[in-house]
């Protein structure tokens, strides 16, 4: 079946809920970024589809041309590989916009049955008939008979008494009185089909079951069910997962807040940590968990469990769920992880050393240390720069705190004492450093500071003695000299 032929074969092993092959969909827009909501709904529907042996279709809502950019349809697939939605495992990619000519088709039909008529008013005139800006569409044209032209929409007609209920797994059976939904467009006047018809006709040529997305589109329900209901198909079952919020219980937006998926991708998050939190955001595992297996989630998610209010995302939880699973590798898996971040790539800057300088050796001796320290990976450059630079980065706060009065005679006493050691090894060179403060008066937190901004070029950063061992004896003393002859 090839990319971009909307219509879809069911697989042939797939099983059965309630006697209906399970159908789920994922179904973005081309934004040039992937939103953390849409990849929670993404792991969503693809868990469920899953656990009942259904098909997860990937359709790209693509009918916006100003955001049909082959890049950005790229962006979707690669984003998707790296939660674990790999190509290949799916029916896909689609394009909505192959599917215009059924798009049209099905608004003709609603037109010939009576089920749809064209209007030509504009906003303007609405609220000058009904004196309020705000109200919705007053039905002025339902009943002139007009037919196709310019200037004028497609409107489906919707029933005026009764109410319209929909069965959704998270929030029960909310319905919704006929009488106060508008008689909404389905069609421009160019004859293109609006989002609301578009989605329900590709949901129907797909043979999709369940829906599965984010609440902010429940609004919207009441009138694609009476769509399915008008074209003769029986609705699928909901299920509208909470909204995603910020620490202000603000709907999360791309405008405000860091919402893309690629960014947290980059700044170094594990895959893993990541689709383990998002299936956090309104569902949580059994005995009170919240770091588990993927396995145990792939087992134990269920729709109906999916609390419907607002879910919190946590920035400051996620880093600790991240700083959790980078704990969780073995070292040679964490130096695999961090490969990105020490050599660049078309997404990650390329660290400030050059490859040259770059010692694969002296990484794995301090990874271990590293691994125990940072939260995201991206956070291994500051770590461990100071080892393949001709000189360290300074931070100049780091150096005004630590080069006090007392600084130059502690480097002094410092590089003479490193000078004389016989070993150079990590215990050596504390117990001598901390020989050096104490004929100061100094404790060894405090004697180390100008050592630590001397060598390092920060205050903060791996254990310091372990630090200098990798670095050597000859870096070392030369770091602390030019250091010393600065003050």
């Amino acid at each position: 079946m090839a990319a971009g032929n909307l219509v879809a074969e069911r697989p042939g092993r797939a099983r059965t809920l309630d006697g209906v092959t399970v159908r789920v969909r994922f179904a973005p827009s081309p934004t040039g970024m992937f939103h953390v909501g849409g990849a929670r709904s993404a792991l969503q529907n693809w868990i469920y589809a899953k656990q009942h042996g259904g098909a997860f279709v990937l359709r790209v809502e693509d009918t916006d041309a100003a955001r049909n950019r082959p890049e950005w349809t790229e962006g979707i697939l690669s984003a998707l590989d790296w939660i674990g939605i790999a190509r290949g495992s799916y029916e896909g990619p689609y394009f909505q916009s192959a599917n215009a000519d059924e798009q049209r088709a099905a608004a003709g039909r609603l037109y010939s049955a009576g089920r749809a008529y064209y209007c030509d008013c504009t906003r303007e005139m609405v609220q000058a008939r009904t004196g309020n800006s705000y109200a919705g569409y007053d039905g002025f044209c339902r009943d002139r008979n007009l037919g196709p032209g310019e200037g004028r929409a497609l409107r489906f007609r919707t029933p005026d008494e009764g109410e319209t209920r929909v069965v959704d797994l998270i929030r029960g059976e909310p319905t919704f009185e006929n009488a106060k939904i508008e008689d909404f467009v389905i069609a421009r006047a160019d004859g293109s089909p609006v989002f609301l018809l578009a989605n329900v006709v590709d949901d129907i040529t797909q043979g999709i079951t369940h829906v599965i997305r984010a609440e902010e589109h429940l609004p919207n329900t009441p009138k694609q069910q009476l769509l399915w209901d008008a074209l003769g198909v029986k609705p699928p079952i909901w299920a509208h997962v909470p909204v995603v919020v910020n620490e202000k219980r603000q709907k999360l937006s791309k405008r405000r807040d860091k919402v893309a998926l690629e960014a947290y991708r980059d700044e170094g998050y594990l895959a893993d940590a990541m689709r383990n939190y998002l299936m956090l955001l309104g569902w949580a595992p059994s005995n009170d968990r919240e770091i588990v297996p993927w396995s145990v989630i792939e087992e134990e998610f269920r729709l109906e469990d999916v609390n419907p209010s607002p879910a919190f995302f946590d920035e400051k939880k996620l880093r600790a769920f991240n700083g959790e699973y980078i704990r969780a590798l073995t070292v040679d898996g964490f130096i695999a992880a961090c490969q990105p971040w020490l050599t660049g790539t078309a997404t990650i800057p390329a660290p400030p050393w050059s490859p040259a300088e770059f010692d694969a050796a002296a990484f794995a001796q301090v990874a271990p240390l590293a691994q125990t320290r940072v939260a995201v990976l991206g956070e291994i450059v500051a770590n461990v720069d100071f080892l393949f630079l001709a000189e360290p980065a300074v931070d100049e706060a780091a150096w005004a705190k630590a080069m006090k009065d007392g600084a130059a005679d502690l480097l002094d006493a410092a590089a003479s004492a490193y000078e004389a050691l016989s070993e150079w090894e990590a215990g050596a060179l504390k117990d001598t450093l901390e020989q050096v403060g104490a004929e100061r008066g100094l404790k060894l937190g405090k004697a180390q500071a100008p050592v630590r901004v001397a060598v390092t070029g920060r205050s903060v950063g791996l254990p310091l003695f372990e630090s200098l061992a990798v670095l050597g004896r000859e870096r070392t003393l030369a770091r602390i000299r030019a250091a010393r002859a600065k003050l």
